[in-house]
């Protein structure tokens, strides 16, 4: 009987169906599902698991990182047509060699920033310009019209607008392009999405544009190195100081473009940098101020007068921006080719400290070598000087002289006659800007007395430490 039961149970077990546990497929089908369900959603806010790093760089095994990496031959090309799937990418070309902008491959390519990346730009673009006229406009319907640019960025449907230009006479007169207000919240976003990783490669000596580094950070810099070359001013030294001729106008731009590629890897944000930076605002611009301003600006420094592929609208944060990623290559050049110890730039100005005049001689040619062949600058040469820096170094409007660092004196002097011929009405805010300009230097004491007497002959009030004034009473 027992036998007879165990044989039953044997013939049963062998008609049964053995089932296989396989923890690896059911993973890789969930996978590829999660690879198509995802693609061309909004994935900022994702888990940790598939979470972005400092940047937008992806971790080498997240999902969106191999994807990306199995799609390197997307290029905005003309005529490239794009299919993602979850296991392989389909491209379609047509024969073309020309560099094409990237509105054509701005609608092909995933916009992967949230909204409120977009609301962070525009609180940037607002900030200290909220009362203009511009940005009223924009934020009487602040809501709509960031949904519209939101949905035109996603969809790729973004161009820029209609540009103002005007003439600015102070210090001396030049071209102003100011982008429409919508297009500069755009500026600001992809500012706060690439600069980072433009920054971390920086050195601690380029200045302007940069955060924490205006033109105090430069003064201060400068005097720290010269002190440390001359031991506290006890040895001479000599110092070279160079400027770029027509620095904004003459950028080329098809340089400045695989400058950013080298490390703008995405294509969208890649696409909207192009954009940005091929638009020309000549074709579509409303001037602002009399005609006839525009003939003070010298012909050479109009960006009317270059052809398209050079030169950078003054005025845009983008412009800034770009101008830095343009000059890192002069800034590498003079601390690792050149070796030079005690060097800083700020935007197309830059000096270099040496205890020998020929060796800032050879430097200075090497320079120039640098220039004409890799950025296709050249130097201001009535704007060149070479001697000892017990002269004094004027540097972004101060003179350090030893052991003491003044405002240069044109700009003091244009500071007096500005108070003296300011309207009533202005008078607080033009005064008290330039109180705060006189105090970044360190012996001011002289100059901000001159200054305060000129506020106090007409009528206002100021502090004992000649450090402001105050509104006067109606």
């Amino acid at each position: 009987m027992a036998q007879s039961i165990i044989a039953s149970f044997i013939m049963v077990k062998a008609a049964m169906t053995e089932r296989i546990s396989n923890l690896v497929v059911p993973l890789e089908k969930s996978t590829a599902m999660r690879i198509a369900d995802t693609d061309g959603i909004d994935t900022h806010d994702r888990s940790g698991a598939v979470s972005m790093l400092i940047g937008n760089g992806l971790r080498c095994g997240d999902i969106d990182s191999t994807i990306e990496s199995s799609t390197s031959p997307l290029l905005t090309m003309p005529g490239i047509r794009t299919l993602k799937t979850a296991t392989r990418t389909t491209t379609t070309r047509t024969t073309s060699s020309r560099r094409v902008l990237s509105a054509d491959g701005f609608e092909r390519h995933h916009a992967d920033f949230s909204f409120a990346e977009l609301v962070q730009a525009y609180l940037d673009c607002r900030k200290t310009k909220r009362n203009s006229s511009s940005a009223l406009a924009f934020e009487q319907d602040m809501e709509r019209n960031l949904c519209i640019l939101h949905d035109e960025l996603k969809d790729g449907s973004y161009r820029p607008g209609r540009s103002i230009c005007f003439v600015i006479t102070r210090p001396k007169p030049r071209e102003v392009w100011a982008a429409d207000f919508r297009d500069r919240v755009v500026h600001h976003l992809l500012y706060n999405r690439i600069s980072p990783r433009f920054y971390a490669s920086f050195i601690a000596d380029s200045c302007a544009c940069i955060p924490k580094r205006g033109t105090l950070y430069a003064a201060q810099r400068l005097e720290a190195k010269v002190r440390s070359a001359t031991q506290n001013w006890s040895r001479n030294i000599w110092y070279l100081k160079l400027d770029l001729a027509n620095f904004f106008v003459s950028i080329d731009k098809n340089i400045l473009h695989d400058l950013i590629a080298k490390r703008v890897t995405e294509p969208h944000w890649m696409s909207l940098a192009d954009l940005i930076l091929f638009h020309d605002p000549r074709q579509d611009f409303e001037l602002r101020g009399a005609p006839h301003m525009l003939d003070m600006v010298p012909p050479h420094k109009r960006l009317t007068n270059h052809p398209a592929s050079l030169g950078l609208p003054i005025g845009n944060l983008s412009s800034q921006f770009f101008a830095n990623i343009y000059l890192d290559v002069l800034d590498q050049f003079c601390k690792h080719k050149l070796q030079a110890r005690h060097y800083i730039r700020y935007v197309d100005d830059f000096v270099l400290l040496h205890e020998s005049p020929q060796w800032l001689n050879a430097a200075k040619y090497e320079i120039e070598e640098l220039l004409s062949d890799k950025l296709r600058a050249r130097i201001n040469p009535s704007k060149t000087i070479l001697q000892p820096v017990a002269r004094g170094v004027d540097f972004v409007g101060q003179v350090i002289l030893p052991w003491h660092r003044v405002t240069r004196k044109r700009t003091v002097n244009v500071a007096m006659s500005r108070v003296r011929e300011v309207d009533d009405c202005d008078l607080y805010q033009t005064a008290n800007s330039y109180y705060g300009l006189l105090r970044q230097s360190t012996h001011s004491h002289h100059q901000r007395a001159e200054l305060s007497n000129i506020v106090r002959y007409r009528g206002s009030c100021i502090d004992k430490h000649f450090t402001k004034t105050y509104r006067r009473s109606e």
